[in-house]
């Protein structure tokens, strides 16, 4: 076959960021033995499988060497494996006798979990968004709206700034004590008090496990619980409209579900009606060593609006 560099794998339910996939492939020589994807976010289903396993719901890619290489032994190779019955199981099987590691990429996802994946995509890691799989059983992302609604939302700041897409920033609203983090083109989250990055980094336990017998040990990665205290449970701004402007991009978020009083004496999220994001869309940010986004609280005079400032860290910037 000409002109072809990469075969890409994904079930007939999995969702992928084009620009993104391409970008990720981009960093690898096409011309090598490259076999790319991840694991499952289920230590159980890790364990059935294989840790070593690109899971197919997540999408992998095979370079088109290795293909070539798979396709003259594959036939004998799945004989040698009669238990095996998934196709992506089937081809690790062959990638382990064509001695070809998994190249792990975390941004394809699996979601092997039940109920809200809120927790993993506010707290994307810091890579681009290729992959979500399982849409179809876990919770529409957006709340109440049908599943395809909810993509469909995603579309037009996939569009203006697909680099940036999910990528998260943490901030302070000083004055306010509040801790915000805001998950571009998905979500804003207000939090009363001041939260460490360290822990504002890990996704929270808005999910279950794929395995529901399993508890917060079963997930092979670092979670968060979800606050029971009504006072530090986040007040979240979902994505209701962007604009792609000549030099920057303007997203505005808005809150959707009502939170439960609290008797802090401190200023209170709930006078924030619309959370409004300035971006400037970097083309290189994948270029260049994975750093998260800096966000800053800007100085606003319109009433029950939140002003947030997104883009590279200046220097000496960090979040405290």
């Amino acid at each position: 076959m000409e002109n072809v560099r990469w075969f890409v794998m994904g079930d007939d339910d999995t969702f992928f960021v084009t620009e993104n996939l391409v970008k990720v492939l981009q960093k690898y020589d096409h011309n090598e033995f490259y076999y790319i994807g991840t694991s499952s976010e289920s230590h159980m289903q890790n364990i059935h499988f294989s840790y070593n396993m690109a899971f197919g719901g997540g999408g992998f890619a095979i370079s088109y060497p290795l293909a070539v290489a798979l396709e003259r032994m594959q036939d004998r190779c799945i004989e040698r494996y009669p238990a095996l019955f998934t196709s992506d199981d089937m081809i690790q099987a062959c990638m382990a006798e064509l001695g070809v590691p998994l190249t792990k990429e975390i941004g394809f996802h699996q979601f092997d979990v039940h109920g809200n994946v809120f927790g993993l995509l506010a707290a994307h890691p810091i890579t681009p968004l290729v992959s979500m799989h399982h849409l179809d059983l876990v919770e529409p992302i957006f709340p109440n709206v049908e599943r395809v609604e909810a993509l469909q939302r995603l579309i037009g700041p996939m569009k203006v700034d697909p680099y940036g897409l999910m990528q998260q920033s943490i901030c302070y609203d000083k004055a306010r004590h509040w801790t915000i983090s805001v998950s571009w083109g998905y979500a804003v989250q207000i939090f009363r008090g001041v939260f460490v990055a360290r822990d504002m980094e890990m996704p929270a336990r808005t999910f279950l496990n794929w395995d529901r017998r399993a508890d917060y040990t079963g997930f092979p990665f670092n979670t968060r619980p979800f606050s029971r205290n009504v006072c530090q449970k986040p007040f979240v701004f979902y994505l209701s409209a962007y604009d792609g402007l000549v030099n920057h991009t303007l997203t505005e978020y808005i809150r959707v579900q009502p939170n439960p009083d609290c008797k802090w004496k401190m200023p209170d999220p709930a006078q924030i009606q619309i959370v409004k994001v300035i971006k400037k869309p970097d083309p290189h940010l994948w270029d260049k060593s994975p750093r998260r986004n800096c966000c800053r609280v800007q100085p606003t005079n319109e009433e029950g609006t939140l002003v947030i400032d997104v883009g590279e860290c200046r220097k000496d910037e960090i979040v405290e």
